[in-house]
């Protein structure tokens, strides 16, 4: 039905005397439409990546944790509690340099022929690894809260516990790779779907997505406090964090994550096979000119 806004009706009427339309409301260029398909096809597979922002977006929370907790290196030195998401920036690094100068060439020695992972299997590893991050988040909680509580801490959330901070970094580091395979992943396949026309619009798809993720993660936690906290209870995500029931937060957002992954995999099916990037076409065509020459 998008192809109608192409169709000149009245030539006469719908197009002005220098060959443009005449109103382009009414009649668009065949570019426009295909390029408006490309966006609305993209959508679904876009919006799965919202869980892994929403992963990355629980900065608040992670404070309150790292501030509870033993943060010392060393006798004089101690982690700010504020710091720990440096974890997430060096595993995004580490991720993507292991990735392409570790990883892709020793499996292509192995192979012995060129290993690539295509740009939707890079996002949904990154949201495998999402689900284990709020896995290990629900775990680490979980010993933290019991901790707190057998130590005497539960009405006192400002109380440092014998517990070392260096169990938050695990689901930091997995949280960095999440965010490296998926949004890597994610700007490769749009960019490799869209028309070179588009460039701008592919690099803003991951950022847009980032800030809605943020905004469906504080519209979670709203949810959860307004529903746990009926009734007079304590809420789930109660200011006295050992009060409260972050773990099941936690949990609670796993959940979501392994629905996302199922919903992944149904709009993967969906969307069928994508584009090559024009990388490995290039490399290809180089190689059957080089087989041709051979033959030659």
């Amino acid at each position: 039905f998008l192809n109608k806004a192409c169709i000149i009706k009245d030539r006469e009427q719908d197009i002005a005397s220098d060959g443009s339309a005449s109103d382009k409301w009414s009649l668009c260029t065949i570019e426009q439409v295909e390029e408006l398909k490309a966006i609305i096809k993209v959508i679904p597979l876009w919006s799965t990546g919202i869980m892994v922002s929403v992963s990355t977006s629980q900065t608040s929370l992670w404070l309150l944790q790292a501030k509870t907790m033993d943060r010392h290196i060393t006798s004089s030195f101690q982690i700010p509690a504020g710091s720990f998401g440096v974890f997430i920036m060096l595993a995004v690094c580490v991720t993507a340099g292991v990735y392409d100068r570790v990883i892709l060439p020793l499996a292509s020695k192995v192979r012995g022929k060129p290993v690539t992972i295509s740009a939707k299997k890079r996002m949904g590893i990154g949201l495998f690894f999402s689900f284990l991050d709020f896995v290990a988040s629900a775990v680490v909680e979980s010993i933290r809260r019991r901790k707190a509580i057998r130590e005497g801490y539960i009405n006192n959330p400002e109380a440092v516990l014998d517990m070392s901070a260096m169990w938050l970094i695990p689901h930091n580091i997995l949280c960095g790779i999440a965010e490296a395979f998926n949004a890597i992943g994610q700007s490769e396949f749009y960019y490799s779907e869209f028309p070179s026309s588009m460039s701008s619009i592919a690099a803003s798809l991951f950022s847009l997505g980032s800030a809605v993720g943020n905004l469906v993660a504080s519209l979670i936690l709203s949810i959860v406090d307004d529903i746990t906290s009926r009734g007079g209870k304590e809420s789930w995500v109660s200011d006295n964090i050992n009060k409260g029931h972050y773990d099941k937060y936690y949990w609670l957002l796993a959940i979501m994550s392994v629905v996302n992954i199922l919903y992944y995999l149904v709009c993967s099916w969906a969307y069928g096979p994508s584009a090559e990037p024009a990388s490995k076409k290039e490399e290809r065509g180089n190689g059957v000119r080089d087989q041709q020459e051979e033959a030659m």
